[in-house]
């Protein structure tokens, strides 16, 4: 399978817009503030940061050209290491390394200081971020939790 990533922007938005509905219904399991309005939905996305700074990054993942998730990226700058700020594939590419590859795709893109986070009860994604760190650095990254977070999880390294 062929993993791609699209940098998009503006024009994209609606895209990004529905995706994020999908993986903010996923992350409601693990953080009880995610819930949909009056009308079913979450609340959308804050994208503007994304369109309007360079720092800021949103990438398409397609899976032989299909739409298979986005990840947003923030990029390393005055002393941030590069950051995922939010990072979703679609539950039919779960399992299939789609997500495994882009992440380590972003990874090769930004180089520098990275940052990895995942909330404390979303156990699936420490398992997987620590797997694809792990393999992309050879084992050599530093795992802390944030006391401030409510001990989320953290995984950083340097490429």
């Amino acid at each position: 399978m062929q993993i791609t990533l699209k940098k998009v922007n503006k024009s994209s938005e609606l895209t990004i817009q529905n995706l994020y509905q999908l993986y903010e219904y996923e992350f409601s399991m693990y953080v009880s503030t995610v819930k949909v309005n009056l009308q079913g939905k979450f609340k959308p996305a804050q994208l503007d940061q994304y369109w309007n700074d360079d720092k800021y990054h949103v990438f398409l993942i397609l899976a032989d050209d299909e739409l298979a998730g986005f990840v947003m990226v923030r990029e390393e700058r005055e002393n941030e290491p590069n950051f995922i700020e939010q990072f979703f594939i679609l539950k039919y590419y779960s399992g299939k390394g789609v997500g495994k590859t882009a992440a380590k795709k972003i990874f090769s893109m930004f180089r520098g200081k990275w940052q990895v986070l995942q909330v404390k009860s979303n156990y699936p994604a420490q398992a997987f971020w620590r797997n694809v760190i792990a393999d992309y650095t050879g084992n050599d990254y530093a795992e802390r939790y944030d006391a401030t977070d409510d001990r989320s999880s953290i995984q950083e390294f340097k490429n």
